[in-house]
Order: C-alpha cells, then sequence, then structure tokens
C-alpha cells in the first residue's frame, strides 16, 4: 500500500514521525510532503530516514519544466493529512492550491484523511467546523482531534488524535477503496414531478442529498454505481453513471432496465405516492378552477424487490411516529433486506438538512439506532452493511 503523510505547520507536526514509523512497521510505502511552515517544526532528515524516502515540499523542483502534483497524486493509495491545521482545512475546502501539498490534495481521487490538530477555540470556531462540514460532505476521512493538554497552556479539544488511531484510519480508508470492485450499484434519489398541466406538477421537498452521499460512498469503493435521479440542484459525484428522469414512470423505467444487472439497490428517491388521473394541455387558467382526481403511483421498491432473488435491496422509510415497527412491517410486506428509517419531525433530520437520525433495520430483526450524523457518515454505515451482505453471500 502507497501512503502519502501530508505533515502542515501544527505544533503537532512531531507526531507525524510517530505516524509514519507505525505505517512503515506495516510494510506500507511512505512518502512524506511537508508545508515550508512545517519544516520549522520538525526537520526533513526525520522522515527521510523513517521512509527512506526523499521528502517533498516544492511544488516546483529544481531542474524540472513541470509540477510534480499530478504524479504524487495519482500513484498513491491514500493521502493522510496528519497534522491538519485549521488553515490547510480551510485551503482545501475552499479548492484553494498554492503550495505543493494542497495542489496534491485537490488533484486526488485516492481516499483522503484528514487528522486536525490545533487550539480549542480555533477547533470550534464556526468556520472551521464549517469546513470540516464540506470535507466530510465530500467523502474525505476526518479523524477527530482528542480532549488533552494543548500548546496554549489549556486543556480542551484539539489535539492531535492517538497515532495508531489515524493510522487504523488510514488503512481503513484504503480498505474500502476496493472493497466494491467488480459490484453494481443503483442508487434512486430526488422527488419525482408528476404534471398537472404543461407547467405545474405535484412534487416534495426530497433535495436528493442522501442519494449523492450513498452513490458517491459506492463509487469511491469502485462499484458500478447508477444514480437514477429526479430533478436536483446538487453536484453529481464523480465516477458515478447519472440517469436523469422527472416522473415516477420514467424513474420505475430506469430502474428496471438498470436493475437486470445490479447487485444492490438503494431506493433514497423519494418517489410521489399519488399523480393526476389527467393532464392538461398548455396551462390552466386561474378563473377556471381546479380539481385534481388523484391515482397511486406504481409501488418501485415493492416491485422491483419482489424480483431480487440473491440480490441486496435497501429502502427508506418516512414515519412521523412508531417508526421501529412501522420500518419492520415496511421491510416484510416490501421484501426488503435493509430499510433506514427516519422521522423528518426531528431536528437535523428533515428534508434538505445536511444531517439524518433514525433506525437502520435489517431482514433478520435487528435494529440500529442512528444518532444524529453527515448524510454522507450515514451512506458509509449503509454500504458498509451491504458490503458485509455481499461478501458473505459471495
Amino acid at each position: 500500500m502507497k501512503v502519502l503523510v501530508g505533515v502542515t505547520a501544527s505544533i503537532a507536526a512531531y507526531k507525524a514521525a510517530e505516524i509514519v514509523s507505525q505505517l512503515v512497521k506495516a510494510q506500507a510505502e511512505v512518502l512524506v510532503v511537508m508545508t515550508k511552515h512545517a519544516i520549522s517544526l520538525i526537520g526533513e532528515a526525520t522522515f527521510r530516514g523513517l521512509t527512506g524516502n526523499d521528502v517533498r515540499v516544492d511544488l516546483f523542483e529544481p531542474g524540472t519544466r513541470q509540477p510534480v502534483h499530478i504524479d504524487l497524486a495519482t500513484s498513491q493509495d491514500v493521502v493522510a493529512i496528519a497534522p491538519a491545521t485549521a488553515n490547510f482545512i480551510g485551503k482545501v475546502a475552499g479548492g484553494i492550491c498554492d503550495d505543493l501539498l494542497s495542489t496534491i490534495v485537490l488533484s486526488t481521487t485516492a481516499p483522503v484523511v484528514i487528522a486536525p490538530a490545533m487550539n480549542e477555540a480555533m477547533y470550534f470556531n464556526p468556520a472551521v467546523q464549517e469546513n470540516l462540514a464540506i470535507l466530510n460532505r465530500r467523502g474525505f476521512y476526518i479523524v477527530e482531534p482528542e480532549s488533552g493538554w494543548l500548546a496554549c497552556g489549556k486543556e480542551g479539544k484539539g489535539r492531535l488524535a492517538d497515532p495508531k488511531k489515524i493510522v487504523e484510519a488510514i488503512f481503513e480508508a484504503a480498505r474500502k477503496t476496493h472493497d466494491l470492485e467488480g459490484r453494481k450499484v443503483v442508487v434512486s434519489g430526488g422527488p419525482t414531478l408528476e404534471p398537472i398541466d404543461d407547467v405545474r406538477f405535484i412534487s416534495n421537498r426530497s433535495t436528493g442529498k442522501m442519494a449523492v452521499a450513498l452513490a458517491a460512498e459506492a463509487a469511491s469503493r469502485s462499484a458500478e454505481t447508477v444514480l437514477v435521479t429526479g430533478p436536483i440542484a446538487i453536484a453529481y459525484p464523480y465516477g458515478v453513471k447519472v440517469v436523469e428522469v422527472e416522473t415516477s414512470d420514467e424513474m420505475r423505467k430506469e430502474l428496471q432496465a438498470e436493475w437486470q444487472d445490479a447487485d444492490c439497490l438503494i431506493m433514497a428517491a423519494a418517489v410521489c405516492d399519488f399523480r393526476p388521473r389527467k393532464t392538461h394541455e398548455g396551462k390552466l387558467q386561474r378563473d377556471t378552477g381546479l380539481k385534481l382526481d388523484l391515482e397511486a403511483t406504481t409501488d418501485i421498491l415493492a416491485e422491483l424487490a419482489s424480483e431480487k432473488g440473491e440480490r441486496i435491496v435497501v429502502g427508506f422509510a418516512l414515519e412521523t411516529q412508531d417508526e421501529v415497527e412501522r420500518g419492520k412491517q415496511k421491510l416484510l410486506s416490501k421484501n426488503l433486506d435493509y430499510v433506514m428509517v427516519n422521522n423528518p419531525l426531528v431536528s437535523g433530520a428533515g428534508f434538505g438538512s445536511e444531517t439524518n437520525c433514525g433506525y437502520l433495520i435489517d431482514k433478520h430483526g435487528k435494529v440500529e439506532e442512528i444518532p444524529l450524523m453527515s448524510k454522507r457518515d450515514l451512506a458509509r454505515k449503509i454500504i458498509d452493511a451491504v458490503t458485509s451482505d455481499l461478501k458473505a453471500r459471495g
């Protein structure tokens, strides 16, 4: 395994030597890239001695005509920044690349582990917390700092996580990079739009954020990933085939086609339960009045799950009461392997939020309560369960 360890100018930079040492002992091939200010805190010779490799610092090295970041960014299995300063975290979140290390992070497609280390006041500053949230949504692995004695002479949270914990996160990120290789995962997301006339429609408040997080996580593990989505206003994840639809009938047709050779379906779309029985041409005028005669749409999830065989199907359920019981009923009635139940009335779990919580229930009746977490972290939990299940089934 090839690991690039980035060292930034935190007082905890000396602990990077222990991280590098543990990686080398575990037979990893380690390359260290330092920021220029980090050299003031720990010398290049330390890492050169530990790794047997030259330490890289400059974007343009003497004797070269081109920057070296592309080669370094594309030849790694994992990139780990430990310690990561508030300044460096902000640069990466903002897309700024003004030195070798930040340019590598923005250029790599390998998983990136970020281990923050700073004063407690800096760590809890809203700007730093928002920047970390941005990186988390993008799929970075964040190793939270610990509480303890800080360089400022006070106790608080901001101390670099234990080197052993950081090394474990690096190996976990590398392991997950290919654990769905050769598998196909289909994710549905967003709302459907059911037309009333040529300009009006029935829909719902789904933003597609959960589906995008799930598709991004599956793709990051080398799965062939397809996202079938209604209209959403967020960026699609890298490496994912996207099929755009509007109506529930269009979503059904596309999912049926993609499901034929898939290993797993994750139905995170908010498909409208009803649609107008009749669609009017043009635009209905206000003074004509409007009465809607609605009919039920096809239950796409139940239909596809009924023919799943040994494949895995994951559903989502939105319930405002008796969440666990109703989730179990939905899991059984629709022949699901897993169902994630959430209550939109709970703070942080509604439409459009960056977080979610609820209960993940499997077909054996196991119920795991999911505390409030980012949708990307929840996506990791769900994909972890799917991956384990697929491996068990061979």
